[in-house]
């Protein structure tokens, strides 16, 4: 084999192999070099696998509601063992897959921890032993994330999991504390209250999924309250005393009061930091702040020729978001060092990043928040449209939910679109669309929107930041 390339990947997962595939579309030599999956934790424990276990989760709850339906249903039961064997096949056949497009584009994948050895030098190791060792004149670590631990709150993977164990379980908990209210915390939180399990769920900040916009959160933790899961914010977890069975999870609010609370499991789900040790960053000039790499608008940091992506850099730290850092890298590249003239790279513009959380009622949002706006002075006009009022949505017995957009008044520049509700990962794109092409309201409000769909909520919500809603 010929150890010399144009770019070497450090990392196989939704930032490397894109970046992989566009660089020799872009006619490179390109080698990844990936110790673990392909696919990274997106498609192996992560994105991919967490997203069939909820469809399971859904059509259980659906099920056990079909008599809302006028459909009998009776014994209504599950196979926790099956569930989980079909969501790592999906995972392995994904996997496969992202082996088969890597081959197809010509692309060298190399079995290994790479790390880097010098200008332009990689070495690769398995087990602790010497595998290779790489030259190219551009690297790009996208190493990716491991979940964060807090002292003394450590996994041990039996009686507390990490995302892995809680996405593998050989029988369900009675009982479950999910310690963090972000998206992957709640999504588990909805996949096991749906399966019958009683959940709690604690979180540090004052409000559920604390990113989204506030009246977003709000009815989200309405919602999940309503359907039975135990919700407390303002709240630490500051000690787990551990059993052969069992957890007493000590528990303290905004008051400084504690209260012992005692379930089958705890999952941590307090966010992650990045793998940055071990990847021969400490003789280089990359800098790495709380743990992430420091890149410039390009992915470039501070060491000459080396690049960082994804998950191993700032957040939002989403799998879309490595994707395209992976294009925009490479294609940086390709223009620098290689004189493409016919790619024209531009920096990510981070409020057209849209963010999705699968829990039941979905959450999706683009852009500012309503706070976030105003914060930062601008006049604004606020529409809001309830899934209650959409003919499609009362159809579907889906009317838990609400469309919210916020634009500039003065410009009408749409700064931020935030939703609640079935299907609302779907139809964000819509939003996300409009703010990368710069559309006003009068290009959202002269769209014809499909009827009945749940998009026409959309549309209405846009009317309403002007007072010229129809249906409500």
């Amino acid at each position: 084999m010929n150890k010399n390339f144009d770019i070497i990947i450090i990392g196989g997962g939704p930032g490397g192999y894109v970046a992989a595939i566009r660089a020799s579309q872009l006619g490179m030599k390109v080698a990844v070099v990936e110790a673990q999956h392909l696919g990274g934790i997106c498609l192996n424990w992560g994105c991919i696998p967490t997203k069939a276990l909820l469809r399971s989760s859904e059509i259980y709850h659906l099920i056990s509601h079909a008599g809302d339906f006028g459909i009998e249903v009776k014994d209504v039961s599950f196979d926790i063992n099956k569930i989980v064997a079909r969501s790592r096949k999906i995972s392995r056949q994904l996997s496969g897959g992202i082996s088969h497009l890597l081959k197809k584009n010509k692309v060298t994948v190399i079995d290994g921890w790479g790390k880097l050895q010098g200008q332009g030098k990689v070495l690769v190791e398995k087990d602790g032993k010497k595998v290779d060792e790489l030259s190219a004149k551009h690297i790009i670590v996208a190493t990716g994330a491991r979940a964060r631990e807090l002292p003394g709150l450590e996994p041990d993977g039996k009686l507390v999991w990490t995302y892995k164990e809680a996405m593998t379980p050989d029988k369900m908990p009675k009982s479950l504390l999910i310690v963090g209210s972000g998206a992957i915390g709640i999504e588990f939180a909805s996949f096991y209250h749906n399966m019958g399990v009683d959940v709690t769920v604690v979180e540090v900040m004052d409000r559920v999924l604390p990113v989204e916009d506030e009246e977003i959160s709000t009815l989200a933790h309405k919602a999940f309250k309503k359907r039975g899961m135990k919700i407390m914010t303002g709240a630490q977890v500051t000690k787990l005393d551990k059993s052969k069975t069992n957890v007493n999870v000590t528990v303290k609010d905004s008051n400084g009061k504690s209260e012992i609370i005692i379930v089958d499991r705890v999952i941590m789900a307090v966010g992650i930091v990045g793998n940055t040790e071990n990847a021969g960053l400490e003789n280089t000039k990359v800098k790495i702040d709380r743990g992430h790499i420091v890149t410039n608008e390009w992915m470039q940091t501070d060491e000459p020729n080396v690049y960082a992506i994804g998950d191993v850099t700032a957040p939002p730290w989403l799998a879309h978001k490595a994707s395209h850092e992976g294009v925009l890298c490479v294609e940086k590249i390709a223009v620098e060092s290689f004189g493409q003239k016919d790619v024209h790279p531009h920096p990510i513009n981070k409020a057209n990043i849209p963010g999705c959380t699968y829990c039941m009622p979905q959450v999706a949002s683009v852009g500012l928040s309503e706070k976030a706006a105003k914060e930062q002075g601008y006049k604004i006009k606020v529409g809001r449209f309830p899934f209650m009022a959409n003919g499609k949505a009362v159809a579907l017995g889906e009317t838990d939910g609400l469309v919210k957009t916020i634009f500039d008044e003065k410009t009408g520049e749409l700064l931020g679109a935030h939703m609640i509700g079935t299907e609302v990962t779907e139809m964000i794109q819509g939003y996300v669309i409009g703010k990368t092409m710069e559309a006003t309201e009068i290009d959202f409000m002269h769209t014809i929107f499909p009827h009945p769909t749940l998009s026409e909520m959309m549309h209405e919500s846009v009317l309403d930041s002007y007072g010229k809603a129809i249906h409500f």
